[in-house]
């Protein structure tokens, strides 16, 4: 049964969607975090064209559609209490992978818009060896200037950072300094930025996250 929100912590509670194989079968696990005006559902749609064999897939749904209520790179306690409650629900949903016997480095991280930056900070803030991590349309959370002096390490995690260049919502330079501060912490980072592009996930992206499958 899912608990009812608080005003301090507005994630918590809140439903986990699934898809692909059921946890306690699968070999790996991806845990996705959906965009600003989505839903669960709608970032599970993305894991139609992925691996269905091996993979438990967990997306959980942020309260009122949204995982903090202002754009990412504005000052961080601004969007508190909702950071830190969606940073949480994350680490809960890692937490019910790895009970279920799925280790970390079989835990493959991905995000797509506000929910890629959320999973981007999740994972620099909780650096250590993972399956992979994806930061579709994403960057680091907080603005020009925001100390990114991160305990620990990814551990040569394969990182795939996905962008338009001209992306209305996602600066390229964030995206880049994202990239940096990922390979300073031990990520194995790859960049790509898709000319003129729309905000959206492209048919190249999942190619290669489906590329970042096959190595779990």
């Amino acid at each position: 049964m899912n608990q009812p929100s608080t005003r301090r912590d507005p994630h918590a509670g809140q439903p986990i969607r699934t898809a692909g194989v059921p946890l306690a079968q699968a070999r790996a696990a991806m845990v996705l975090a959906h965009g600003r005006g989505a839903r669960a559902a709608d970032i599970l749609l993305a894991t139609a064209d992925l691996d269905q064999s091996r993979f438990a897939y967990l997306a959980p749904e942020a309260a009122g559609d949204t995982w903090y209520p202002y754009r990412f790179m504005e000052p961080i306690a601004s969007n508190e209490p909702w950071l830190s409650s969606a940073l949480a629900r994350l680490a809960a949903v890692l937490a019910q992978v790895a009970e279920a016997g799925i280790p970390p480095e079989r835990t493959l991280l991905f995000g797509f818009s506000q929910g890629g930056c959320l999973m981007l900070e999740f994972a620099a803030r909780n650096a250590r060896r993972y399956g992979g991590l994806v930061g579709l349309s994403a960057g680091l959370i907080g603005p020009d200037g925001t100390p990114r002096e991160y305990a620990g390490s990814l551990a040569g995690t394969p990182v795939f950072l996905g962008c338009s260049d001209v992306d209305f919502h996602i600066p390229k330079e964030r995206v880049g300094h994202t990239a940096e501060v990922l390979r300073r912490l031990g990520g194995s980072v790859t960049e790509r930025l898709y000319p003129n592009g729309d905000h959206s996930i492209y048919p190249d992206e999942i190619e290669y996250i489906r590329s970042m499958q096959a190595g779990l």
